[in-house]
């Protein structure tokens, strides 16, 4: 990751919570997952005296959880990741620094519209993004990331596939899809509030700045926006981990990004020699999770305080919510 540049007695503040964190975490036997769209400070690994055990993509957050054996998981994202940790390992105790971490995507829909679909659509099946609640979840046949989502569409059978919630990333696919395999997909309206900023203007304005660039792109940002986009110098659209292995793999040396600005500070730590231009657009969700908002989660073990952070879901709905997320890792 970059070096944070802070103020001495900010750095002196942060380097103290940092350092409490991981006596608690040993203390507890707890773990930290932490997304790549965490603020950088959440993103420096233990062994880097950091304190995430895990960074990574929804799929790969979601593979560590299945296998974590510490009594603890603290899940430094949002909260569908969070409820996806705990379905995978039910008997562990995930806690969620703040539950102001939410997602206009798995806000969009809920498990009675997705009912609705399949009764309008019946036999279809239907295929959730991960970005969506539990309750979602459990009414599909099927999950999928941005990384597997292709796969995942290849594999089912039939001309239609319901795909929910994200109307830009299932415009996206469905060109790929309809290609490959002839599918069709039926959409939901639910949009990221933050990938849907990088407008086509946006994109254009920076590709005149720095016309060498190759554009980096999301399958959550607008459709139009990505055909602009991988115009001339090319670029990908693809997952948060499709995007860092193009940049590794890539001769180019500047890369223009259309997603979360801290998926911009993770570039630049994995890849220090090449440049990269980030209008940063932060989702305000992810930022509710802090270094301190951490600590306190931690600190409320073994206390009343503890079931403030605690991720709970009913029986029934891990049950269900299993069967698509394990459909999912088959893929990973």
């Amino acid at each position: 990751m970059e070096p944070i540049a802070l103020p001495e007695q900010e750095e002196a503040a942060l380097l103290a919570a940092v350092e409490e964190i991981r006596e608690l975490k040993k203390k507890h036997n707890a773990v930290v997952l932490s997304h790549f769209y965490m603020p950088a400070e959440l993103q420096v690994k233990h062994e880097d005296g950091g304190i995430a055990d895990f960074v990574g993509d929804s799929l790969g957050l979601s593979v560590a959880a299945k296998t974590v054996e510490a009594d603890y998981i603290i899940f430094c994202g949002v909260k569908f990741m969070a409820e996806t940790a705990k379905i995978l390992n039910p008997v562990k105790q995930v806690l969620l620094p703040s539950f102001d971490a939410g997602c206009s995507l798995a806000e969009s829909i809920t498990g009675a519209d997705v009912r609705k679909l399949k009764e309008q659509w019946p036999g279809v099946p239907v295929v959730a993004y991960i970005n969506t609640y539990a309750e979602t979840k459990a009414e599909a046949d099927i999950c999928c990331t941005s990384r597997n989502a292709m796969d995942i569409a290849r594999s089912l059978g039939g001309d239609k596939l319901i795909f929910l919630p994200d109307l830009y990333m299932g415009r996206n696919l469905q060109t790929k899809i309809k290609a490959e395999t002839g599918k069709e997909l039926i959409l939901w309206e639910g949009k990221c509030e933050v990938h849907e900023q990088f407008t086509p203007q946006r994109i254009t304005g920076l590709k005149l700045m720095y016309p060498e660039a190759q554009v980096l792109v999301h399958w959550e940002v607008p459709d139009n926006t990505v055909t602009e986009a991988l115009k001339g110098a090319g670029g990908i659209v693809g997952s948060t981990s499709d995007i860092i292995r193009f940049v590794g793999e890539s001769g180019s040396r500047q890369f223009i990004l259309g997603s979360e600005c801290d998926l911009g500070a993770t570039l630049r730590g994995m890849y220090p020699q090449k440049e990269f231009i980030v209008p940063c657009i932060k989702c305000p969700h992810m930022k509710q999770i802090t270094i301190q908002r951490t600590l306190d989660s931690l600190r409320a073990i073994g206390t009343p305080h503890e079931k403030l952070f605690e991720v709970t879901l009913e029986e029934e709905i891990i049950k269900k919510a299993l069967i698509p997320i394990e459909r999912m890792l088959a893929f990973a």
